[in-house]
């Protein structure tokens, strides 16, 4: 197991290594474009979350591999690595943020006790990230309407963070659960591990 300043260290190479890079700004006007259209596409903020958590599961669904092979980070011991992991490098890699990290220490509600995946679930199953900043609201007022229906503006990140583990076996639920743009004091994603998934057996396969 790593240690945190290993991770940061891995996080900072992996951002500085990348080749693709896109304009920040470019990348806060297409998301809030993006935002905009759903909003008058659904007329409803309720289901514009739903939207942008459904974008953002099918984008770490196929982020988590990219991620694995330059990284070269393999199993985490536990939970509470994974959310070391998360905030250290994931979000470093791809956003060039590096969330500040608390972990919790909720028992997961499901998990095998002989299962190869988990080795110490007790040491922690919600971890919350605290983004004190945010490329995704770079240029964004959110109107009054918008905060009170409900809008989580980046909720895409929630997405992503559920589709990236549920590819590494982890069933997980993920909220915002504050957000500076709704005027509250703080950004803050809620990560918690419902239970571990067992990986499938191909057809055929013992």
């Amino acid at each position: 197991m790593a240690t945190s300043k290993q991770y940061k260290n891995i996080g900072e190479d992996l951002w500085k290594s990348r080749a693709e890079k896109i304009n920040a700004e470019l990348f806060a006007l297409t998301y809030g474009a993006l935002v905009v259209q759903l909003i008058q596409d659904y007329e409803d903020y309720a289901e514009v979350n739903k939207q942008l958590e459904k974008m953002g599961y099918n984008i770490g669904t196929r982020l988590i591999e990219d991620f694995l092979a330059k990284s070269g980070i393999g199993r985490c011991a536990d939970f509470r690595e994974v959310g070391e992991v998360v905030s250290k490098v994931g979000f470093k890699t791809f956003l060039n943020i590096m969330p500040n990290i608390t972990h919790g220490a909720t028992p997961a509600l499901s998990a095998k006790p002989d299962s190869v995946a988990v080795t110490s679930v007790s040491t922690g199953s919600t971890f919350t990230l605290t983004l004190d900043e945010n490329p995704l609201t770079e240029f964004v007022e959110l109107p009054e309407e918008a905060v009170e229906g409900g809008l989580w503006f980046s909720n895409v990140l929630c997405g992503v963070i559920r589709g990236a583990l549920e590819m590494v076996q982890m069933q997980v639920q993920v909220d915002f659960i504050s957000d500076v743009l709704r005027g509250d004091g703080s950004t803050e994603i809620r990560v918690k591990l419902l239970r571990y998934l067992e990986e499938e057996v191909p057809v055929g396969d013992d």
